[in-house]
């Protein structure tokens, strides 16, 4: 082999070792931005991330994403009490042997809390089948069915003595005119427990909505819980209240 043809090779070999390098700097790069991008969603920016949903579809693939890291990101990251909170008041409410529907019950945070106060008969109803799957793996729901809170709900009217929702009526998830089939499902003189941010009641429709229900005798308020912190370490800031009614018709 000549002198020239050394060289070439030689300008080959050097090639093929320039892009060995690029090609591990991209590799390298692409690895940076997804662990950025998991570091991001694994906490506040996650929770950004699922409100921004444009529709109903686009929120259930967003939890279905979410659902098997969910119950640690809202412990770890906001120390969410809404569940417990919610369920001790509807337990001041009902026999533990009531029929109970979790509407909106995600990865069943609500159910589990439900389940240590001593309730049995608990249905799940959530848009994401991901969020379910979690919440069947709990083992305190003998039913689970994906619904949209908000559509028609495919239950008869009367069916349940008690609703719960926590969490669930808020921005870009379930809003005021959702009321109407969680009474529908109710029996009458059943109980409908629900918690919503105080700004949110007051800037949403909620407050008109559920003002009107009772105006109509549709319902009639229990309790009204005082003002707390249901995110106390991600979003101290933010303040729930939980809304007991009683079914009339």
């Amino acid at each position: 082999m000549n002198g020239k043809w050394l060289k070439v090779l030689g300008r080959l070999v050097g090639m093929k070792n320039v892009l060995a390098v690029v090609v591990i700097n991209i590799k390298n790069a692409m690895v940076q931005v997804i662990g950025e991008f998991l570091m991001d969603t694994n906490n506040e920016d996650r929770v950004k991330w699922v409100y921004s949903s444009k529709n109903n579809s686009e929120l259930s693939e967003r939890y279905d994403e979410w659902a098997k890291d969910y119950d640690n990101d809202l412990s770890e990251f906001f120390g969410w009490i809404a569940p417990q909170t919610a369920a001790g008041y509807l337990a001041k409410h009902l026999d533990t042997q009531s029929e109970v529907l979790d509407a909106g019950a995600g990865t069943g945070l609500v159910g589990h809390a439900l389940s240590e106060l001593g309730f049995k008969n608990l249905t799940a109803m959530d848009l994401s089948m991901g969020m379910l799957k979690e919440a069947e793996s709990k083992n305190v729901y003998k039913k689970l069915d994906q619904m949209v809170l908000g559509e028609f709900l495919d239950y008869p009217a009367g069916y349940f003595d008690a609703v719960i929702s926590v969490g669930v009526m808020t921005n870009g998830h379930a809003g005021p005119g959702s009321f109407d089939e969680l009474v529908r499902v109710t029996k009458p003189q059943g109980v409908i427990v629900f918690t919503l941010k105080t700004d949110v009641y007051l800037e949403n429709g909620f407050k008109q909505k559920m003002e009107q229900l009772e105006s109509d005798k549709v319902w009639e308020i229990l309790e009204v819980s005082d003002e707390f912190h249901p995110l106390p370490i991600g979003e101290p800031e933010v303040l729930h209240k939980v809304w007991i009614y009683k079914v009339l018709k």
